[in-house]
């Protein structure tokens, strides 16, 4: 009983300044997720990102917490070498791609180049962003497949977002030979292409298609086509897209036929 009241007494007052330590730690842990989940959803971001930021800051208290009352309860500087060094080895063991993926998810959040259900074309990739977690971007491709993208890819891309205002504006090129008359060529093949492609289509209350001469060469004349459909309907895009191409086709065989 004598050796109990006195390690209360030399232990009493390091045990309680520790307690209070761990406390005001915890405190301020609980105010900064509060803080960075309520920012990051009045933001409209990615909740995986969000988790892994979580992660990363409960790993940085535990570290605090731990050098913080060390001192105070005397515990041997060996052990917390070992607990570093075990850290360390754990660390060491990931995979030095997969931190650069989290460093570039984090930096492609927070520069926003795209968000979920924007179209973009990523050098030679073109889709709908689906998902934006912690190591990879999810692609909704024009094969119908679900393409995913290292970040770090990504970060180090060109990027071209093709949504503005919640619409999709996607252009393509299409390129007719020198021989067709440009009057017949716009009158009969591009705007009766339009105009065929307006009374087909499902949804008709959309902005119609637009197309402009680009540039002629020594064979082609080269048109770029625009199409407008609501962002976050990829597969809306993929379908008129081809429906705009068969029925261009078929008006181009249509004047071809006319002599």
């Amino acid at each position: 009983m004598e050796a109990l009241r006195q390690l209360v007494l030399e232990r009493g007052p390091k045990l309680a300044v520790a307690a209070a330590y761990l406390v005001v730690i915890y405190l301020v842990y609980r105010y900064l997720v509060r803080i960075l989940k309520k920012r990051w959803r009045a933001l409209e971001l990615d909740e995986h990102i969000l988790n892994g930021l979580i992660l990363l800051l409960r790993i940085a208290v535990i570290i605090l917490a731990f050098t913080s009352i060390s001192p105070l309860l005397d515990l041997p500087s060996n052990l917390f070498i070992g607990t570093g060094a075990l850290l360390g080895t754990i660390l060491g063991f990931g995979s030095s791609q997969t931190i650069n993926n989290v460093v570039a998810g984090i930096y492609v959040l927070v520069s926003q180049p795209f968000k979920v259900k924007d179209y973009v074309r990523i050098d030679s990739i073109e889709g709908q962003v689906e998902e934006i977690n912690i190591n990879y971007t999810s692609i909704y491709t024009p094969t119908f497949n679900l393409l995913k993208i290292p970040n770090t890819k990504i970060m180090n891309s060109k990027i071209l977002n093709m949504t503005h205002e919640d619409v999709i504006k996607y252009s393509f090129q299409v390129s007719f030979s020198l021989d067709l008359p440009q009057e017949a060529l716009e009158e009969k093949v591009l705007e009766s292409t339009i105009k065929r492609f307006q009374e087909e289509r499902e949804t008709k209350d959309i902005r119609p298609p637009e197309t402009y001469l680009e540039k002629v060469d020594r064979v082609s004349r080269n048109y770029m086509i625009r199409l407008f459909v609501p962002r976050g309907e990829a597969k809306r895009l993929f379908q008129e897209k081809n429906l705009f191409l068969r029925i261009l086709a078929e008006q181009l065989e249509a004047l071809k036929a006319s002599g």
